[in-house]
């Protein structure tokens, strides 16, 4: 029976780490390894008596034997990774992030088992949640998820994101190059934070159709505000010059209306995106599924 698992990096409230858990622990995944990036997060002590769960405190002794911590989350996600990978004995091995989610239409295992012997990496399009307002406390809470309006979806750019489409020319706030699985026992294979790479150099893969990861970055704007001056100056909108020069220093009025134009999707805009492929409708159902991890449904 094939078997897959996850590596994330984790810095967040104990219930998204438990329905990060949850969740993929539901699809079937058979190890994912933790590594709490504050030693100190109380949380440890519950995941780490998962019992599919291995769990990592990034304590000072840690770093040191990895020759230093980075002053980049980016640079101690990857290092993690590429740790995760070499005590990983499963045929696959993603890198996520604790805001980011699998979805496919049927089950994980089945879609990597289709892949050819000679694949050495499978890569997820990534479709970030947008705010639906009136929606019950789900830990995350988002059910619409708009994936990038790339060069094939041009035409989309300006009905979906009017003023802002050159702020915003992949409709994406945060990355849309994805997330990557990799075979972690293939000699030469490194997994990183978005990609994978074979002897330092890039593997460039075409999108699986099926398998996805829903991004829940700026489905809330009270949390997205809050995290707004990090993600402009350390984040991801320093690879966003255009989006970085509109939001920096701007009013809080400006910072409003742009968050509502690109982050609430009116009725014919859904319509339009389910369209082109570009939507992704679902309710996750995490705070139902954490009760089921904590019960030991996925034990």
């Amino acid at each position: 029976m094939l078997t897959w698992g996850l590596v994330a990096t984790v810095k967040a409230p104990e219930a998204e780490v438990l329905a990060f858990v949850a969740h993929h622990l539901s699809l079937g995944a058979t190890r994912i390894w933790l590594y709490f990036d504050d030693p100190d997060d109380p949380t440890f002590a519950i995941v780490a008596r998962l019992p599919r769960v291995t769990a990592t405190r990034c304590t000072e002794a840690y770093w040191a034997a990895q020759g230093g911590r980075h002053d980049r989350h980016q640079n101690r996600q990857a290092r993690n990774a590429r740790n995760a990978q070499r005590d990983c004995d499963l045929d696959w091995l993603g890198h996520l992030d604790v805001d980011e989610y699998l979805h496919a239409p049927r089950p994980v295992a089945d879609i990597l088992a289709e892949r050819l012997l000679t694949d050495v990496a499978l890569r997820m399009e990534p479709f970030e949640a947008v705010h639906t307002p009136g929606l019950p406390d789900d830990i995350f809470t988002a059910r619409h998820f708009r994936g990038p309006l790339r060069d094939a979806q041009r035409d989309l750019r300006a009905p979906v994101l009017g003023l802002y489409r050159s702020i915003l020319p992949k409709g994406h706030l945060s990355h849309s190059v994805g997330k990557s699985f990799c075979r972690p026992a293939v000699r030469g294979v490194g997994l990183r934070l978005h990609a994978v790479y074979m002897k330092q150099e890039r593997i460039d893969t075409p999108f699986n159709p099926e398998l996805r990861v829903l991004h829940f970055h700026a489905q809330d704007y009270d949390a997205w505000r809050k995290a707004l001056p990090f993600r402009l100056e350390r984040g991801a909108y320093q690879y966003h010059p255009d989006l970085q020069h509109h939001l920096t220093g701007a009013t809080e009025k400006v910072i409003k209306h742009f968050y509502d134009a690109t982050q609430t999707l009116t009725p014919e805009k859904l319509a339009l995106l389910e369209q082109h492929d570009r939507l992704v409708t679902t309710d996750l159902g995490l705070k139902a599924k954490v009760d089921a991890l904590l019960s030991g449904a996925y034990d």
